[in-house]
Order: structure tokens, then C-alpha cells, then sequence
């Protein structure tokens, strides 16, 4: 296993997790951003306010894309299941 196939594999790693996180983080924030500003136009100062709609988004993001997430996981994981000979050898 030399330096270089494992900067490879950890690129790759931290691409699929980067796009995974950021399928499911960028709604949410997006969602506390409309709830945060809607807050501060009526003067709305609920803790718990915030909470309820971004997990609610959330929930929508999984729902929609979730069986992609599991695909993009899932063909990573076999791919690096399958070139575990070659970077063993």
C-alpha cells in the first residue's frame, strides 16, 4: 500500500462524505436561516421554534434523497471491498 493509494482512498472518503453532509446540512440550514428570520421579524425569541421545521427538513431530504445517499455509500463500500487485493499486493 503506498502513500499515494492511500491519499487516493482518503480523497475519495472525504469527497462522498462532503457530499453526503452536504445533501442533508444545506436544507437545514436554509430552514433555520427562513425560521431565524422570520424570529427576528416578530420578535419571536421560542428556543424551540427553530428546531421543529429544520428537523422536519431533514426528514424530507432522507425521504427524497435517501436511496441515492445509500447507493453513492453503498458503491463506495464495494469498491473499496474490491480493491482491497491490490492495495494489499
Amino acid at each position: 500500500m503506498t502513500p499515494d493509494s492511500v491519499l487516493d482512498l482518503g480523497q475519495r472518503a472525504l469527497e462522498v462524505t462532503t457530499v453526503l453532509g452536504g445533501i442533508v446540512l444545506l436544507p437545514a440550514l436554509a430552514a433555520g436561516l427562513l425560521v431565524a428570520m422570520f424570529q427576528a421579524a416578530t420578535q419571536i425569541n421560542e428556543m424551540t421554534l427553530s428546531f421543529i421545521p429544520k428537523l422536519l427538513v431533514v426528514a424530507a431530504v432522507f425521504v427524497v434523497a435517501g436511496p441515492w445517499m445509500l447507493r453513492v455509500i453503498m458503491t463506495f463500500t464495494l469498491n473499496l471491498y474490491e480493491s482491497i487485493p491490490e492495495l494489499i499486493g
